[in-house]
């Protein structure tokens, strides 16, 4: 039976899957920039805030010094972008902040912290290799075929995939590699921060580490984003291997 989700302000949902579908509406509902201008959003928002800090932020309380207003801005990386909620507060410091998280209530893993590290530290070739192909093998249309399906797609519609070993196992086989198969050291991983909007490694020479482990493993493809589930049982269909060696 799912659990429900209760805030301070007295708002009530039936499940961490209505909450998180409540506050999903509400981001649609503003575009970049905008102010959280509506009563119930803002109070909304402030109660999940101290849920936030409550049973997620292992760092610096979110809250801090007390909310002025919340804004919804574009989070960036590399390669990639997605809306998000920020709070301002009346010290006029800005922070970003996952409802997703907040909802579910629980900090993210030592796992999946590293993980996201992890990623990170490639994401710059892996968005250079998936640009580099569709450079050289598109054709006159800007269309390449999925690996899976051999379906033309576009460079939106398609996402350059670990067809083996997958991801999350070089993840395990560099930790296990360097010792850390228990866990992390501490320092090895940035610290929780304002406006730091993921995970990296604290040490730069770390990062490349695995990268370079990365790069001497990894056999990717290009696939597209509506192809048919993946299974994980059988041998992956690879029709055109990448790999950065």
């Amino acid at each position: 039976m799912a659990k429900p989700v209760e805030l301070t302000n007295g708002q009530v949902f039936k499940s961490k899957k209505a909450a998180e579908q409540h506050f999903r509406e509400m981001l649609a509902r503003y575009n970049d920039g905008d102010h959280i201008s509506d009563y119930q959003d803002h109070s909304d928002l402030s109660a999940l805030l101290e849920r936030f800090d409550l049973l997620v932020s292992d760092g610096p309380s979110k809250i801090g010094a007390g909310i002025e207003r919340f804004e919804r801005r574009l989070n960036r990386g590399d390669g990639w972008s997605s809306p998000g909620f920020w709070v301002i507060r009346v010290d006029n410091t800005p922070t970003d902040f996952s409802y997703v998280q907040a909802v579910a209530g629980r900090p993210k893993s030592d796992a999946e912290e590293f993980s996201v590290a992890c990623h990170n530290a490639v994401s710059r070739d892996l968005l250079a290799m998936k640009q580099r192909q569709f450079d050289h093998f598109a054709g006159p249309d800007g269309l390449i075929a999925c690996d899976i399906t051999g379906n033309l797609v576009g460079y939106t519609e398609a996402q350059l995939s670990h067809a083996h070993p997958p991801f999350g196992v070089i993840v395990k086989e560099f930790r296990k590699l360097k010792g850390w198969d228990g866990e992390v050291p501490p320092g090895i991983l940035t610290a929780s921060a304002d406006a730091q909007i993921s995970t990296h490694f604290a040490d730069d020479a770390v990062a490349r580490e695995f990268l370079d482990f990365h790069h001497g493993l990894a056999v990717l493809r290009i696939i597209g984003k509506d192809r048919p589930p993946i299974s994980t049982s059988s041998v992956p269909i690879v029709r055109r291997p990448l790999r950065f060696r």
